[in-house]
Protein backbone atom coordinates (compact mmCIF):
# COMPACT_ATOMS: atom_id res chain seq x y z
CA UNK A 1 0.00 0.00 0.00
CA UNK A 2 1.57 3.67 -0.79
CA UNK A 3 1.88 6.58 1.77
CA UNK A 4 -0.94 8.92 2.85
CA UNK A 5 -0.87 12.13 3.65
CA UNK A 6 1.21 15.36 2.66
CA UNK A 7 4.17 12.77 2.83
CA UNK A 8 3.26 12.04 -1.20
CA UNK A 9 3.47 15.75 -2.25
CA UNK A 10 7.13 15.33 -3.30
CA UNK A 11 7.03 11.73 -5.06
CA UNK A 12 8.01 11.12 -8.23
CA UNK A 13 5.86 8.05 -9.12
CA UNK A 14 3.10 6.90 -6.86
CA UNK A 15 4.37 3.18 -7.05
CA UNK A 16 1.20 0.23 -6.98
CA UNK A 17 1.39 -2.62 -5.07
CA UNK A 18 2.45 -6.28 -5.60
CA UNK A 19 -0.76 -7.75 -5.01
CA UNK A 20 -3.57 -6.67 -7.43
CA UNK A 21 -6.21 -7.13 -4.37
CA UNK A 22 -4.38 -4.16 -2.49
CA UNK A 23 -5.20 -2.50 -5.87
CA UNK A 24 -8.62 -0.91 -5.42
CA UNK A 25 -7.68 0.97 -1.89
CA UNK A 26 -4.84 2.14 -3.51
CA UNK A 27 -6.63 3.92 -5.96
CA UNK A 28 -9.10 5.10 -3.16
CA UNK A 29 -5.56 6.84 -1.54
CA UNK A 30 -4.59 8.21 -4.68
CA UNK A 31 -7.92 9.82 -4.65
CA UNK A 32 -8.15 11.40 -1.39
CA UNK A 33 -4.60 12.01 -1.55
CA UNK A 34 -5.50 14.48 -4.89
CA UNK A 35 -8.55 15.88 -3.41
CA UNK A 36 -6.59 17.01 0.32
CA UNK A 37 -3.70 18.30 -1.81
CA UNK A 38 -5.44 20.27 -3.99
CA UNK A 39 -7.36 22.12 -1.25
CA UNK A 40 -3.83 22.52 1.22
CA UNK A 41 -2.30 23.97 -2.33
CA UNK A 42 -4.62 25.88 -3.37
CA UNK A 43 -4.20 24.33 -6.89
CA UNK A 44 -7.51 25.80 -9.53
CA UNK A 45 -5.89 24.94 -12.65
CA UNK A 46 -6.73 28.42 -14.60
CA UNK A 47 -3.80 28.13 -16.43
CA UNK A 48 -5.02 24.98 -18.20
CA UNK A 49 -8.15 26.41 -19.23
CA UNK A 50 -6.71 29.32 -21.38
CA UNK A 51 -7.15 28.52 -25.18
CA UNK A 52 -3.22 29.77 -25.64
CA UNK A 53 -1.45 27.50 -23.56
CA UNK A 54 -3.78 24.26 -25.25
CA UNK A 55 -0.78 23.60 -27.23
CA UNK A 56 0.80 21.97 -24.08
CA UNK A 57 -1.67 18.77 -23.84
CA UNK A 58 -0.88 17.84 -27.21
CA UNK A 59 2.56 17.58 -26.89
CA UNK A 60 3.29 14.46 -26.96
CA UNK A 61 6.85 13.87 -28.08
CA UNK A 62 9.47 16.40 -27.78
CA UNK A 63 12.90 16.11 -29.27
CA UNK A 64 16.43 17.93 -27.76
CA UNK A 65 18.42 18.85 -30.43
CA UNK A 66 21.48 20.22 -30.16
CA UNK A 67 21.58 23.18 -32.63
CA UNK A 68 24.35 21.83 -34.81
CA UNK A 69 23.23 18.19 -34.99
CA UNK A 70 24.13 17.30 -38.75
CA UNK A 71 20.18 16.52 -39.33
CA UNK A 72 19.43 19.75 -38.48
CA UNK A 73 22.74 21.88 -39.69
CA UNK A 74 24.31 21.51 -43.34
CA UNK A 75 27.97 22.46 -42.75
CA UNK A 76 28.76 22.39 -46.33
CA UNK A 77 25.80 24.53 -47.08
CA UNK A 78 26.01 26.32 -43.61
CA UNK A 79 22.29 26.21 -43.60
CA UNK A 80 19.79 24.54 -41.27
CA UNK A 81 17.91 21.48 -42.53
CA UNK A 82 14.47 21.38 -40.92
CA UNK A 83 12.90 19.57 -43.73
CA UNK A 84 15.79 16.84 -43.06
CA UNK A 85 15.56 16.74 -39.62
CA UNK A 86 11.55 16.68 -39.65
CA UNK A 87 12.05 13.81 -42.63
CA UNK A 88 13.90 11.22 -40.07
CA UNK A 89 11.46 12.18 -36.97
CA UNK A 90 8.59 10.18 -38.98
CA UNK A 91 10.68 6.83 -37.13
CA UNK A 92 9.70 8.26 -33.93
CA UNK A 93 6.04 9.13 -34.59
CA UNK A 94 7.26 12.95 -35.54
CA UNK A 95 7.92 15.36 -33.29
CA UNK A 96 5.14 17.26 -31.55
CA UNK A 97 7.70 20.29 -29.94
CA UNK A 98 12.17 20.40 -29.82
CA UNK A 99 14.20 22.02 -27.51
CA UNK A 100 17.10 23.67 -29.51
CA UNK A 101 20.02 23.04 -27.41
CA UNK A 102 22.49 25.84 -27.94
CA UNK A 103 25.23 26.63 -25.73
CA UNK A 104 26.06 23.70 -23.10
CA UNK A 105 29.20 21.87 -23.72
CA UNK A 106 30.47 24.99 -25.37
CA UNK A 107 29.53 28.36 -23.37
CA UNK A 108 32.94 29.05 -21.26
CA UNK A 109 35.13 28.71 -24.29
CA UNK A 110 35.25 33.18 -23.69
CA UNK A 111 33.02 35.44 -22.47
CA UNK A 112 30.10 35.08 -24.80
CA UNK A 113 26.79 34.14 -22.43
CA UNK A 114 23.84 31.69 -23.26
CA UNK A 115 22.02 34.58 -24.92
CA UNK A 116 24.36 35.49 -27.54
CA UNK A 117 24.75 31.57 -28.28
CA UNK A 118 21.00 32.05 -29.95
CA UNK A 119 21.29 35.65 -31.16
CA UNK A 120 24.71 34.72 -32.91
CA UNK A 121 23.07 32.06 -35.08
CA UNK A 122 22.65 32.93 -38.78
CA UNK A 123 18.99 31.62 -39.36
CA UNK A 124 17.74 30.76 -36.31
CA UNK A 125 15.11 33.05 -36.68
CA UNK A 126 13.87 31.37 -39.90
CA UNK A 127 14.82 27.99 -38.41
CA UNK A 128 12.08 28.21 -35.58
CA UNK A 129 9.26 30.06 -38.11
CA UNK A 130 9.35 26.99 -40.49
CA UNK A 131 9.54 24.62 -37.32
CA UNK A 132 6.46 25.92 -36.46
CA UNK A 133 4.72 26.22 -39.75
CA UNK A 134 5.16 22.27 -39.67
CA UNK A 135 3.67 22.32 -36.39
CA UNK A 136 6.12 21.46 -33.93
CA UNK A 137 6.41 23.95 -31.40
CA UNK A 138 9.77 25.58 -30.08
CA UNK A 139 11.45 25.72 -26.62
CA UNK A 140 14.23 27.57 -26.16
CA UNK A 141 16.78 26.50 -22.97
CA UNK A 142 17.53 28.65 -20.24
CA UNK A 143 20.54 28.07 -18.07
CA UNK A 144 20.41 29.48 -14.90
CA UNK A 145 23.61 28.39 -13.86
CA UNK A 146 25.52 31.02 -16.45
CA UNK A 147 26.63 33.41 -13.98
CA UNK A 148 29.86 33.89 -14.77
CA UNK A 149 30.04 34.85 -18.93
CA UNK A 150 29.32 38.55 -20.12
CA UNK A 151 26.53 40.07 -18.30
CA UNK A 152 23.48 41.36 -19.35
CA UNK A 153 22.21 44.68 -19.31
CA UNK A 154 19.08 43.38 -17.70
CA UNK A 155 18.10 40.42 -15.56
CA UNK A 156 18.14 37.12 -16.50
CA UNK A 157 14.28 36.71 -16.32
CA UNK A 158 14.03 39.86 -18.93
CA UNK A 159 16.60 38.23 -20.97
CA UNK A 160 15.10 35.49 -21.30
CA UNK A 161 11.70 36.77 -22.63
CA UNK A 162 13.38 38.79 -24.87
CA UNK A 163 14.98 35.87 -26.97
CA UNK A 164 11.48 34.07 -26.89
CA UNK A 165 10.07 36.95 -28.25
CA UNK A 166 12.83 37.53 -31.28
CA UNK A 167 12.39 33.84 -31.55
CA UNK A 168 8.56 33.63 -31.77
CA UNK A 169 9.64 30.60 -28.77
CA UNK A 170 6.84 28.29 -27.50
CA UNK A 171 8.40 27.18 -24.60
CA UNK A 172 10.94 27.72 -21.84
CA UNK A 173 13.40 24.77 -20.69
CA UNK A 174 14.65 25.08 -17.89
CA UNK A 175 18.10 23.33 -17.41
CA UNK A 176 19.03 21.99 -14.37
CA UNK A 177 15.76 23.65 -12.48
CA UNK A 178 12.90 22.44 -11.42
CA UNK A 179 10.88 25.21 -11.35
CA UNK A 180 10.85 28.48 -12.59
CA UNK A 181 11.30 31.65 -10.65
CA UNK A 182 8.10 33.87 -10.46
CA UNK A 183 9.46 36.69 -12.37
CA UNK A 184 10.34 34.98 -15.17
CA UNK A 185 6.95 33.90 -15.61
CA UNK A 186 5.63 37.45 -14.82
CA UNK A 187 8.51 39.05 -17.99
CA UNK A 188 7.01 36.13 -20.32
CA UNK A 189 3.69 36.72 -20.03
CA UNK A 190 4.37 40.09 -21.03
CA UNK A 191 6.36 39.39 -23.85
CA UNK A 192 3.73 36.67 -25.99
CA UNK A 193 0.91 34.76 -24.51
CA UNK A 194 1.14 30.68 -23.93
CA UNK A 195 4.55 30.61 -23.70
CA UNK A 196 5.29 27.70 -21.34
CA UNK A 197 7.64 26.33 -18.82
CA UNK A 198 8.93 22.98 -19.09
CA UNK A 199 10.83 22.10 -15.69
CA UNK A 200 13.78 19.12 -15.04
CA UNK A 201 12.90 16.48 -12.55
CA UNK A 202 10.91 16.52 -10.02
CA UNK A 203 8.01 19.94 -10.16
CA UNK A 204 7.01 20.70 -7.16
CA UNK A 205 3.65 20.33 -6.26
CA UNK A 206 2.84 23.82 -5.51
CA UNK A 207 3.91 25.13 -8.89
CA UNK A 208 1.96 22.47 -11.00
CA UNK A 209 -0.50 25.48 -11.11
CA UNK A 210 2.07 27.66 -13.65
CA UNK A 211 4.23 24.54 -15.21
CA UNK A 212 2.31 22.98 -17.88
CA UNK A 213 5.09 20.61 -19.04
CA UNK A 214 7.81 19.17 -16.98
CA UNK A 215 10.59 15.95 -17.26
CA UNK A 216 9.80 12.76 -16.33
CA UNK A 217 13.74 11.93 -15.64
CA UNK A 218 15.22 8.97 -13.96
CA UNK A 219 11.54 7.99 -12.15
CA UNK A 220 12.34 5.12 -10.34
CA UNK A 221 9.19 3.10 -10.21
CA UNK A 222 7.69 0.32 -8.75
CA UNK A 223 7.87 -3.60 -10.55
CA UNK A 224 3.92 -3.00 -11.58
CA UNK A 225 4.07 0.55 -13.30
CA UNK A 226 2.69 3.05 -11.14
CA UNK A 227 0.78 6.60 -11.61
CA UNK A 228 3.34 9.65 -11.99
CA UNK A 229 2.34 12.01 -9.32
CA UNK A 230 2.10 15.29 -11.27
CA UNK A 231 0.04 13.84 -13.92
CA UNK A 232 -2.88 12.17 -11.91
CA UNK A 233 -2.56 15.58 -9.69
CA UNK A 234 -3.46 17.41 -12.47
CA UNK A 235 -4.31 15.59 -15.40
CA UNK A 236 -3.99 18.45 -17.88
CA UNK A 237 -0.19 18.49 -17.04
CA UNK A 238 2.28 16.98 -19.62
CA UNK A 239 5.74 14.99 -18.80
CA UNK A 240 7.99 13.77 -20.72
CA UNK A 241 9.76 9.88 -19.44
CA UNK A 242 13.29 10.22 -20.38
CA UNK A 243 16.69 8.08 -19.43
CA UNK A 244 19.42 9.79 -21.82
CA UNK A 245 21.44 7.11 -21.02
CA UNK A 246 19.91 4.28 -21.74
CA UNK A 247 19.67 1.62 -24.55
CA UNK A 248 16.43 0.08 -23.52
CA UNK A 249 13.54 2.38 -23.33
CA UNK A 250 10.68 0.15 -23.03
CA UNK A 251 9.97 0.65 -19.26
CA UNK A 252 9.72 4.52 -19.71
CA UNK A 253 7.57 4.22 -23.08
CA UNK A 254 5.24 1.95 -20.56
CA UNK A 255 5.03 3.91 -17.89
CA UNK A 256 4.54 6.82 -20.65
CA UNK A 257 1.42 4.84 -22.19
CA UNK A 258 -0.08 3.72 -18.41
CA UNK A 259 -0.02 8.00 -17.61
CA UNK A 260 -1.16 9.21 -20.88
CA UNK A 261 2.53 11.01 -21.12
CA UNK A 262 4.85 11.99 -23.53
CA UNK A 263 8.36 10.83 -24.39
CA UNK A 264 11.72 13.17 -24.57
CA UNK A 265 13.61 11.96 -27.82
CA UNK A 266 17.09 12.13 -27.07
CA UNK A 267 19.32 10.39 -29.58
CA UNK A 268 22.30 12.36 -29.19
CA UNK A 269 23.60 13.49 -26.06
CA UNK A 270 25.83 16.99 -25.78
CA UNK A 271 27.49 15.02 -28.34
CA UNK A 272 27.77 11.47 -27.71
CA UNK A 273 25.45 9.16 -30.30
CA UNK A 274 23.27 7.08 -27.93
CA UNK A 275 20.31 6.23 -30.72
CA UNK A 276 17.26 4.43 -30.20
CA UNK A 277 16.79 0.93 -30.97
CA UNK A 278 14.23 0.14 -33.74
CA UNK A 279 11.94 -1.71 -31.10
CA UNK A 280 11.96 0.93 -29.12
CA UNK A 281 10.95 3.79 -31.82
CA UNK A 282 8.02 1.38 -33.24
CA UNK A 283 7.09 1.55 -29.50
CA UNK A 284 6.79 5.45 -29.44
CA UNK A 285 5.61 5.69 -32.95
CA UNK A 286 2.86 3.32 -31.84
CA UNK A 287 2.01 5.47 -28.54
CA UNK A 288 2.15 9.14 -29.83
CA UNK A 289 -0.20 7.91 -33.04
CA UNK A 290 -2.77 6.66 -30.28
CA UNK A 291 -2.13 9.49 -27.49
CA UNK A 292 -2.95 12.13 -30.91
CA UNK A 293 -5.65 10.41 -31.63
CA UNK A 294 -7.32 10.87 -28.07
CA UNK A 295 -5.90 13.73 -26.40
CA UNK A 296 -8.69 15.28 -25.32
CA UNK A 297 -9.74 11.72 -23.63
CA UNK A 298 -6.51 11.49 -22.19
CA UNK A 299 -6.61 15.10 -20.33
CA UNK A 300 -10.15 15.54 -19.19
CA UNK A 301 -11.58 11.51 -19.03
CA UNK A 302 -12.13 9.58 -15.71
CA UNK A 303 -8.34 7.58 -15.65
CA UNK A 304 -8.50 5.20 -13.80
CA UNK A 305 -4.73 3.18 -13.36
CA UNK A 306 -4.59 -0.47 -13.75
CA UNK A 307 -7.69 -1.35 -14.70
CA UNK A 308 -6.37 -4.16 -16.44
CA UNK A 309 -4.85 -7.05 -15.74
CA UNK A 310 -3.53 -11.15 -16.90
CA UNK A 311 -3.30 -13.24 -14.50
CA UNK A 312 0.39 -13.00 -13.27
CA UNK A 313 0.75 -9.12 -14.04
CA UNK A 314 2.60 -10.21 -17.57
CA UNK A 315 0.07 -7.38 -18.67
CA UNK A 316 -1.36 -4.48 -16.96
CA UNK A 317 -3.51 -1.77 -18.48
CA UNK A 318 -5.18 1.99 -17.73
CA UNK A 319 -8.19 3.00 -18.74
CA UNK A 320 -9.54 6.58 -19.80
CA UNK A 321 -13.59 6.55 -20.31
CA UNK A 322 -16.18 9.52 -20.76
CA UNK A 323 -19.23 8.70 -21.27
CA UNK A 324 -19.49 5.82 -23.75
CA UNK A 325 -16.04 6.83 -25.19
CA UNK A 326 -13.38 4.54 -23.77
CA UNK A 327 -9.59 4.57 -24.06
CA UNK A 328 -7.48 1.41 -23.00
CA UNK A 329 -3.52 1.27 -23.05
CA UNK A 330 -2.15 -2.12 -22.06
CA UNK A 331 1.66 -2.96 -21.93
CA UNK A 332 3.33 -6.66 -22.00
CA UNK A 333 5.88 -5.88 -19.49
CA UNK A 334 7.52 -9.36 -20.47
CA UNK A 335 10.26 -9.88 -22.71
CA UNK A 336 8.55 -13.31 -24.16
CA UNK A 337 5.15 -12.84 -26.51
CA UNK A 338 2.08 -13.16 -24.78
CA UNK A 339 -1.40 -14.70 -25.31
CA UNK A 340 -4.49 -15.43 -23.51
CA UNK A 341 -7.07 -13.99 -21.17
CA UNK A 342 -6.61 -10.58 -19.89
CA UNK A 343 -9.39 -8.51 -17.32
CA UNK A 344 -10.50 -5.46 -18.40
CA UNK A 345 -12.43 -4.21 -15.09
CA UNK A 346 -14.21 -7.38 -15.08
CA UNK A 347 -14.73 -8.35 -18.63
CA UNK A 348 -12.21 -11.07 -20.45
CA UNK A 349 -10.56 -10.60 -23.47
CA UNK A 350 -8.18 -12.82 -25.40
CA UNK A 351 -4.84 -11.19 -26.42
CA UNK A 352 -1.91 -11.69 -28.13
CA UNK A 353 1.09 -9.21 -27.84
CA UNK A 354 4.49 -9.52 -28.76
CA UNK A 355 7.12 -8.85 -25.93
CA UNK A 356 7.40 -5.50 -24.32
CA UNK A 357 4.72 -4.67 -27.03
CA UNK A 358 2.00 -1.76 -26.09
CA UNK A 359 -1.46 -2.46 -27.45
CA UNK A 360 -4.35 0.49 -27.21
CA UNK A 361 -8.32 -0.85 -27.57
CA UNK A 362 -9.76 2.96 -28.97
CA UNK A 363 -13.12 4.68 -28.55
CA UNK A 364 -13.77 3.21 -31.70
CA UNK A 365 -13.54 -0.21 -31.08
CA UNK A 366 -10.04 -0.43 -32.84
CA UNK A 367 -7.13 -2.03 -31.43
CA UNK A 368 -3.73 -0.86 -32.18
CA UNK A 369 -0.48 -2.93 -31.79
CA UNK A 370 3.23 -1.88 -31.89
CA UNK A 371 4.91 -3.74 -34.25
CA UNK A 372 6.58 -6.80 -34.58
CA UNK A 373 10.20 -8.11 -35.36
CA UNK A 374 11.71 -5.01 -34.71
CA UNK A 375 15.16 -5.20 -33.32
CA UNK A 376 15.89 -4.30 -29.58
CA UNK A 377 19.42 -4.10 -30.10
CA UNK A 378 21.60 -0.57 -30.07
CA UNK A 379 22.16 0.75 -33.36
CA UNK A 380 25.76 1.22 -32.87
CA UNK A 381 27.28 4.40 -35.18
CA UNK A 382 30.87 5.23 -36.46
CA UNK A 383 33.17 8.39 -35.02
CA UNK A 384 35.71 8.64 -38.13
CA UNK A 385 38.71 11.21 -37.50
CA UNK A 386 38.75 12.77 -40.57
CA UNK A 387 42.59 12.17 -41.57
CA UNK A 388 45.15 14.55 -41.65
CA UNK A 389 46.79 15.95 -44.29
CA UNK A 390 50.66 15.34 -45.34
CA UNK A 391 52.97 18.24 -45.84
CA UNK A 392 56.32 17.05 -46.90
CA UNK A 393 58.85 19.64 -46.56
CA UNK A 394 63.15 18.90 -46.83
CA UNK A 395 63.93 20.31 -43.31
CA UNK A 396 62.70 22.20 -40.50
CA UNK A 397 61.43 25.10 -40.97
CA UNK A 398 62.20 28.69 -39.38
CA UNK A 399 60.10 29.11 -36.44
CA UNK A 400 59.61 25.05 -36.03
CA UNK A 401 61.26 22.66 -33.77
CA UNK A 402 61.36 18.86 -34.53
CA UNK A 403 59.08 16.74 -32.52
CA UNK A 404 60.37 14.24 -30.36
CA UNK A 405 60.63 10.44 -30.86
CA UNK A 406 57.47 8.90 -31.70
CA UNK A 407 56.19 7.38 -28.50
CA UNK A 408 52.33 6.57 -27.00
CA UNK A 409 50.60 8.73 -24.32
CA UNK A 410 48.00 9.84 -21.98
CA UNK A 411 45.61 12.52 -22.57
CA UNK A 412 43.74 13.71 -19.91
CA UNK A 413 39.75 14.80 -19.94
CA UNK A 414 38.07 16.32 -17.46
CA UNK A 415 34.45 13.69 -17.75
CA UNK A 416 31.65 15.99 -18.67
CA UNK A 417 28.75 14.56 -20.79
CA UNK A 418 30.57 14.62 -23.85
CA UNK A 419 32.74 12.00 -23.63
CA UNK A 420 36.10 11.89 -25.21
CA UNK A 421 36.87 10.53 -28.88
CA UNK A 422 32.68 9.45 -29.44
CA UNK A 423 31.88 7.07 -26.47
CA UNK A 424 29.30 7.22 -24.57
CA UNK A 425 30.66 8.01 -20.87
CA UNK A 426 27.51 6.42 -18.94
CA UNK A 427 25.23 3.46 -20.58
CA UNK A 428 22.21 2.00 -18.62
CA UNK A 429 22.90 4.35 -15.78
CA UNK A 430 21.06 6.67 -13.24
CA UNK A 431 21.65 10.66 -13.44
CA UNK A 432 25.61 10.59 -12.94
CA UNK A 433 26.73 12.90 -10.33
CA UNK A 434 29.82 14.34 -9.25
CA UNK A 435 32.74 13.51 -8.75
CA UNK A 436 32.02 10.78 -11.36
CA UNK A 437 30.30 13.51 -13.67
CA UNK A 438 33.30 15.80 -13.84
CA UNK A 439 36.14 13.33 -12.95
CA UNK A 440 39.75 13.35 -15.10
CA UNK A 441 40.01 10.30 -17.30
CA UNK A 442 43.11 8.93 -19.00
CA UNK A 443 42.71 8.13 -22.42
CA UNK A 444 45.46 6.61 -23.93
CA UNK A 445 47.06 8.22 -27.47
CA UNK A 446 48.73 6.65 -30.45
CA UNK A 447 52.38 8.13 -31.19
CA UNK A 448 52.31 10.35 -33.46
CA UNK A 449 52.39 9.14 -37.52
CA UNK A 450 56.24 10.03 -38.26
CA UNK A 451 58.41 12.76 -38.38
CA UNK A 452 57.00 16.16 -37.56
CA UNK A 453 58.04 19.67 -37.65
CA UNK A 454 55.75 22.09 -34.98
CA UNK A 455 55.91 25.67 -34.68
CA UNK A 456 57.72 26.85 -31.50
CA UNK A 457 54.60 29.71 -30.82
CA UNK A 458 51.64 29.68 -32.31
CA UNK A 459 50.66 32.03 -35.50
CA UNK A 460 50.07 35.35 -34.50
CA UNK A 461 48.63 39.00 -35.71
CA UNK A 462 49.60 42.19 -36.10
CA UNK A 463 50.38 43.15 -32.88
CA UNK A 464 52.22 40.20 -31.90
CA UNK A 465 49.10 38.24 -30.46
CA UNK A 466 47.99 34.65 -31.05
CA UNK A 467 46.25 35.04 -34.25
CA UNK A 468 42.45 33.96 -33.31
CA UNK A 469 38.78 34.19 -34.57
CA UNK A 470 38.98 31.78 -37.17
CA UNK A 471 37.23 28.76 -37.40
CA UNK A 472 38.72 25.25 -37.64
CA UNK A 473 38.49 25.14 -41.47
CA UNK A 474 39.71 29.02 -41.68
CA UNK A 475 42.65 27.85 -39.48
CA UNK A 476 43.41 25.15 -42.16
CA UNK A 477 43.31 27.25 -44.74
CA UNK A 478 45.66 29.69 -43.30
CA UNK A 479 48.49 26.98 -42.51
CA UNK A 480 47.92 25.94 -46.38
CA UNK A 481 49.12 29.06 -47.48
CA UNK A 482 51.56 29.28 -45.39
CA UNK A 483 52.62 25.83 -46.57
CA UNK A 484 52.00 24.59 -43.31
CA UNK A 485 49.32 22.25 -42.03
CA UNK A 486 47.87 22.10 -38.11
CA UNK A 487 49.63 19.57 -35.83
CA UNK A 488 47.50 16.67 -35.07
CA UNK A 489 46.30 16.69 -30.46
CA UNK A 490 49.23 13.93 -30.30
CA UNK A 491 51.94 15.67 -31.92
CA UNK A 492 51.28 18.68 -29.91
CA UNK A 493 50.98 16.91 -26.77
CA UNK A 494 54.21 15.40 -27.52
CA UNK A 495 55.94 18.30 -28.08
CA UNK A 496 54.77 20.10 -25.51
CA UNK A 497 55.35 17.69 -23.27
CA UNK A 498 59.37 17.49 -24.19
CA UNK A 499 59.54 21.20 -23.34
CA UNK A 500 59.99 22.55 -27.02
CA UNK A 501 56.45 24.95 -27.37
CA UNK A 502 56.63 28.38 -25.79
CA UNK A 503 53.35 30.39 -25.79
CA UNK A 504 52.68 33.69 -26.70
CA UNK A 505 50.15 35.94 -24.70
CA UNK A 506 47.12 35.94 -24.05
CA UNK A 507 47.07 32.26 -23.64
CA UNK A 508 44.71 30.65 -26.19
CA UNK A 509 43.52 27.47 -26.55
CA UNK A 510 45.14 25.56 -29.70
CA UNK A 511 42.96 24.30 -32.85
CA UNK A 512 44.55 21.15 -33.86
CA UNK A 513 44.07 18.67 -36.54
CA UNK A 514 41.98 16.22 -34.93
CA UNK A 515 38.09 16.78 -36.10
CA UNK A 516 35.73 13.50 -35.38
CA UNK A 517 32.49 12.91 -37.30
CA UNK A 518 29.66 10.29 -36.66
CA UNK A 519 27.35 11.90 -38.67
CA UNK A 520 25.31 13.53 -36.59
CA UNK A 521 27.92 15.54 -34.62
CA UNK A 522 31.19 17.12 -35.42
CA UNK A 523 33.90 17.92 -32.32
CA UNK A 524 37.93 18.45 -32.41
CA UNK A 525 40.43 18.59 -29.87
CA UNK A 526 41.91 21.49 -28.55
CA UNK A 527 44.95 21.80 -26.87
CA UNK A 528 46.97 24.45 -23.98
CA UNK A 529 44.33 26.43 -21.98
CA UNK A 530 44.14 29.73 -22.38
CA UNK A 531 43.59 32.78 -20.62
CA UNK A 532 39.97 32.84 -20.19
CA UNK A 533 38.29 31.08 -17.38
CA UNK A 534 34.87 31.24 -16.63
CA UNK A 535 33.91 30.39 -13.31
CA UNK A 536 30.86 30.17 -10.96
CA UNK A 537 29.75 26.91 -12.76
CA UNK A 538 30.73 23.02 -13.61
CA UNK A 539 28.83 23.11 -16.79
CA UNK A 540 31.42 25.86 -18.29
CA UNK A 541 34.06 24.32 -20.87
CA UNK A 542 37.39 23.81 -19.56
CA UNK A 543 39.60 27.75 -19.06
CA UNK A 544 43.00 28.36 -17.68
CA UNK A 545 46.45 27.52 -18.04
CA UNK A 546 46.16 23.92 -18.11
CA UNK A 547 49.43 21.17 -18.19
CA UNK A 548 50.17 19.70 -21.67
CA UNK A 549 48.52 15.93 -21.22
CA UNK A 550 45.15 17.82 -20.99
CA UNK A 551 42.44 17.89 -23.75
CA UNK A 552 39.20 19.39 -24.52
CA UNK A 553 36.49 17.82 -26.64
CA UNK A 554 34.97 20.99 -28.32
CA UNK A 555 31.37 20.45 -30.30
CA UNK A 556 31.69 22.38 -33.61
CA UNK A 557 29.12 24.79 -34.00
CA UNK A 558 28.23 26.01 -37.69
CA UNK A 559 27.44 29.37 -38.55
CA UNK A 560 30.74 31.02 -37.59
CA UNK A 561 30.23 30.45 -34.11
CA UNK A 562 33.51 28.44 -33.76
CA UNK A 563 35.43 31.73 -33.69
CA UNK A 564 36.46 32.27 -30.73
CA UNK A 565 39.32 35.13 -29.21
CA UNK A 566 40.21 32.78 -26.86
CA UNK A 567 41.33 29.65 -30.08
CA UNK A 568 44.37 30.10 -31.86
CA UNK A 569 46.59 27.98 -33.90
CA UNK A 570 50.28 27.14 -34.64
CA UNK A 571 51.70 25.30 -37.48
CA UNK A 572 53.34 21.76 -38.13
CA UNK A 573 54.81 19.87 -41.04
CA UNK A 574 56.04 16.79 -42.32
CA UNK A 575 59.80 16.04 -42.25
CA UNK A 576 61.14 13.00 -44.12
Amino acid sequence: MVAEGAELDGAKILGAPADPADWPRWREQLAAWRTDARARIGHTGALYERAEFAWTQRCFSVALVWLWDEQLYDFEQRRFTPERLLAEAAEFGGFDGVVLWHAYPVIGIDDRNQFDWYRDVPGIRELVAELREHDVRVFVDYNPWDVGTRREPVDDARAVADVVAWLAADGVFLDTMKEAPQELRAALDEVRPGVAFEGESTLPLARVEDHHLSWAQWFDDSDVPGVIRSRWFEQRHMLHHTRRWNRDHSDELHSSFLNGVGMLIWDVVFGVWVGWNARDRGLLRTLVEVQRRNARLLTHGEWTPLAARSEHLDVVGSRWRDGDRELWALVNRRAEPFAGPVDLDGRQLELGLPGRAVLAIEPNGDVTVSPRGLSPEFPERETVRIEPPIVRVAEVPPGMVEGPPPAASIAVFRRRETGTYGEAPYVEEWKPLPPRLHDLVDVERPAPRGRYAIGVREVVGPEGSPLTGLTLDEAREHARSAGGRLPTEDEWQAAAVAGLLGRAEPLVWNWTESEHRDGRTRFAILKGGSHVEVTGSDWYADGGALPPEHSLKLLLAGGGLQRSPAIGFRLAVDLP
